[in-house]
């Protein structure tokens, strides 16, 4: 086990799949949560999860936008005014966007992905960044996926926004190793997440599960991951264990993006 004692940790997307995944892990090794989320019912389900597994755990709610700089400001000002620091960040927020060609993608839709995806983790980071030098100490872990790696049909927007999320990660961490922050991405699959379910059922609709058992059946593990494998991860990123891990991007897809 991981020891979060005494240790603040931000989670973005906090309201459903990895960032509630991360957030029960953190939590169950001792951490302090402050999670951000648009959906304050999502936000309620999680705290109410992690009580359960829990009791003793220190849990803040944030409803924030993180497209919205102000609000981004806002619930880091949030956790140093509550805890006074902040030791780990999970820069998670995301959206999938819809799905279509490049030449039919909506110019608002791209936009509107690129936002969520790409601008919300870079004001996170910049503002998080700023308490954690002065700090002289913090980790951050932001969510990229394999599609930031390699590409992603009928998803240009999404594709995208994680190649970006992948280069600001890396050329952030060569920056701020300096000043004893880790910067690092995580790179998602196929995991079971609301987000992942909402996708096969652009694609395949009502057989959107027969879709899901012929999609992972490529992958070399033959599954979906499962959300509580990508928070054990993240949880390990953040802690002290993984302070020399720096500017890298770390798939965790079963090796489906290390077969094509």
């Amino acid at each position: 086990m991981i020891n979060y004692n005494d240790k603040v940790v931000i989670i973005t997307g906090g309201g459903s799949g990895l960032g509630r995944a991360a957030a029960l892990s953190i939590a169950q090794q001792g951490g302090k949560l402050v999670l951000v989320d648009m959906n304050q019912n999502g936000l309620e389900d999680t705290k109410k999860q992690i009580l359960a597994a829990a009791p003793e755990a220190q849990v803040e709610l944030v409803e924030a936008n993180v497209t919205n700089e102000e609000e981004v400001k806002n619930y880091v000002q949030f956790t140093i005014d509550k805890f006074g620091k902040i030791d780990g960040f999970f820069n998670n927020a995301g959206i999938e966007g819809k799905q279509n060609l490049t030449e039919d993608f909506g110019s608002d839709e791209f936009e509107k992905v690129v936002s969520v995806n790409l601008n919300g983790v870079f004001y996170g980071m910049k503002h998080v960044l700023k308490v954690m030098k002065e700090q002289g100490y913090g980790s951050i872990v932001n969510t990229a996926s394999v599609g930031g790696i390699r590409g992603v049909g009928n998803q240009s927007g999404y594709a995208a926004s994680k190649h970006g999320v992948v280069g600001l990660t890396r050329n952030s961490g060569i920056e701020y190793g300096q000043f004893g922050v880790s910067i690092n991405a995580i790179a998602p699959g196929a995991i079971m997440t609301p987000m992942v379910e909402g996708s096969l059922k652009q694609m395949a609709g009502d057989n959107w599960e027969a879709a899901g058992k012929e999609f992972v059946s490529v992958n070399p593990m033959k599954r979906f991951g499962k959300p509580e494998e990508v928070g054990n991860l993240v949880a390990f990123l953040l802690s002290d264990a993984a302070k020399f891990i720096n500017a890298t991007v770390i798939p965790i897809d079963g090796g489906q993006s290390y077969k094509y």
